[in-house]
């Protein structure tokens, strides 16, 4: 792993330990389709693949996870309609979400 991935990785890892848990929300994909959380798969893709090898799928996921969002936040019946705020977890884009 070269200094960028591994220093990224890091940067990964001190903000779903220290930052995301004071956020209070999650990010759309992990709620919507289940399983990790764009953090938590975008870290898993940049050291698999390294940072330009992973910019693909990192833009995939982040682009699902929007997607994710709009089904959320147009079934008021499952999320509670006005629950649904704040900003998904590390995307380019802040992604407005809040579950529960």
């Amino acid at each position: 792993m070269n200094i960028q991935t591994s220093a990224l990785v890091t940067s990964i890892n001190l903000y779903r330990r220290w930052l995301s848990p004071l956020k209070g929300f999650r990010c759309a994909h992990a709620a919507f389709y289940g399983g990790m959380s764009c953090s938590a798969a975008v870290q898993e893709l940049i050291a698999h693949h390294g940072v330009v090898g992973s910019r693909h799928a990192v833009a995939a996921r982040f682009h699902a996870c929007r997607q994710a969002y709009g089904h959320l936040a147009a079934a008021p019946g499952v999320t509670g309609g006005s629950r649904v705020q704040g900003v998904c977890c590390c995307g380019p884009l802040p992604i407005p979400f809040r579950c529960g």
